[in-house]
């Protein structure tokens, strides 16, 4: 849609919705069956695995943003007034979507480096 414009533009696609970085973790971590436990705050906040106990997420502050912001919203308004475009994947779908693409390709560095054949 954006490719077929008469005048080449900037949008946003997006779904609107707000979701913070910790409900994104514990989504993508739900996907590979582990529940995160939080302790501490700020800088110190760690997630732990709540079976094992060990460290699954913790705050590196090198990769702050220089000027760090506490909200984004993006937003598909001129998208959806333009094009009519609307999106259709969910923000669960989404990290669902990411999660498995990350175990795809973990799976063929793995068989990469070991040298075993990858069947999909």
């Amino acid at each position: 849609m954006i490719l077929q414009q008469d005048t080449p533009d900037d949008y946003v696609l997006a779904t609107g919705e707000v979701h913070s970085v910790r409900e994104f973790t514990e989504l993508a971590f739900k996907r590979i069956g582990r529940q995160i436990q939080w302790d501490g705050k700020g800088v110190d906040e760690k997630g732990y695995c709540d079976k094992t106990g060990d460290i699954l997420v913790a705050v590196d502050p090198e990769y702050y943003r220089p000027t760090e912001v506490d909200y984004l919203h993006g937003s598909p308004e001129k998208a959806w007034r333009q094009m009519g475009w609307q999106h259709k994947t969910s923000f669960e779908q989404l990290v669902t979507e990411m999660v498995d693409a990350d175990l795809v390709a973990l799976k063929h560095n793995h068989h990469a480096e070991t040298g075993a054949m990858a069947y999909a």
